[in-house]
């Protein structure tokens, strides 16, 4: 089981469209109607995002967002077996919302599904064969591959540093709701617990769980507010109940990236600036200081184990993507150590980079007013 796509819903799919390709190296693949929608398709190495926008008031994306806010609306996974994942999900609790379709194409076939996740989240389940449309029944796409011509079509400097793959999607639920989500997504698709993390700070909490998916080309963490004023909670209110927080989006060399990112305009955290000097008192640095001071000047995350064979992990985020303060992008990098035996990528979150990130998440909070500055345990 792989993603396939991830869809959004949005009030104006063309200028989601556009912030993407400018600030984030896309390019637009396509444009047409959908189910009442107006769809929007970008692409970056093997990551497929699927914009839409109302079209007509009884569309699914007016119906999200008369509920949601602005966000994903669908994470599309792509499976082997689409009869088997649909008896598996529906046998452990699972909701059909769109029972098994084919869609017999010219050089291909495709059938899909989906499923209700949790909040506003759903999933839909797709077999392909042969060469297949990117959504079933699409009439009046666009074919924008090369790209489409004018202004909308403008490759932005950022391009040759344009991210590769999804490495995670990151789930928020309500308090109480991670023990179930957890079980959830371990009965109905197949994936294991991994890492946990618990991180308070002086203002707020949250409990988080890393679920993996054996196939190894998913992971999805899963947060749940630990206290009242957590930026997980804030979260919750603002999107008005469950759903995705951040992608995060695989870039090579990141250092060189961040630097074309900021260029065309990509609104990053900032991040806080006792974390680099903590970095500097941390045994057994994997970078040079100089790489280091590059790192601080480009507001750029780092984390090791002790174990080189672990990897280096490289790490920032974007300011969120909508007016809402929900959902957001996460830039990441996996590394070899340069003292490993072996060249292994790092596999794991780093749980002082998420301090980090949560902090400089309080940090926007509290220019907000949504953080006042008390005790996240009073």
């Amino acid at each position: 089981m792989r993603i396939d796509h991830v869809r959004f819903c949005v009030e104006d799919a063309k200028a989601v469209s556009q912030w993407l390709c400018r600030r984030l190296g896309f390019r637009r693949r396509g444009s047409g109607w959908w189910q009442g929608c107006q769809v929007e398709w970008v692409a970056a190495g093997a990551v497929q995002f699927v914009v839409c926008a109302p079209g007509a008031s009884t569309s699914f994306a007016a119906q999200f967002l008369r509920r949601y806010a602005a966000g994903v609306a669908d994470v599309v996974f792509q499976v082997g077996n689409l009869e088997q994942a649909i008896a598996q999900a529906t046998a452990n609790g699972a909701t059909l919302l769109q029972p098994l379709q084919v869609d017999q194409q010219p050089h291909g076939q495709l059938k899909w599904a989906t499923i209700a996740a949790w909040g506003s989240l759903t999933h839909t389940l797709v077999e392909r064969h042969g060469q297949t449309t990117l959504l079933p029944q699409m009439a009046g796409l666009q074919s924008a591959w090369p790209p489409l011509e004018g202004p909308e079509a403008t490759h932005s400097p950022t391009e040759p540093a344009a991210p590769q793959t999804i490495d995670h999607v990151v789930l928020n639920v309500g308090p109480g709701g991670l023990a179930g989500a957890e079980t959830w997504y371990e009965q109905v698709f197949g994936f294991q617990p991994d890492q946990g993390f618990v991180i308070q700070t002086e203002y707020s909490a949250l409990h988080s769980r890393v679920m993996r998916h054996p196939s190894g080309h998913i992971q999805m963490p899963i947060n749940e507010p630990a206290s009242p004023n957590s930026q997980i909670q804030e979260f919750l209110e603002h999107h008005r109940g469950p759903g995705i927080q951040h992608i995060a989006l695989h870039t090579q060399d990141l250092l060189t990236a961040i630097a074309q990112f900021r260029k065309a305009g990509l609104p990053l955290i900032t991040v806080p600036e006792h974390y680099y000097h903590q970095l500097r008192d941390r045994p057994a640095c994997p970078v040079s200081p100089a790489t280091l001071d590059q790192l601080a000047e480009n507001q750029l995350l780092i984390d090791w184990q002790a174990d080189p064979n672990t990897g280096v992990l490289l790490q920032t985020f974007t300011q969120p993507v909508f007016q809402q303060p929900t959902f957001f992008f996460e830039l990441i990098e996996r590394q070899a150590h340069p003292a490993a035996l072996e060249p292994v990528l790092a596999q794991g979150f780093g749980e002082g980079n998420f301090r980090a990130l949560f902090e400089a998440i309080e940090q926007e909070q509290m220019k907000r007013g949504s953080l006042a500055q008390t005790r996240g345990d009073s």
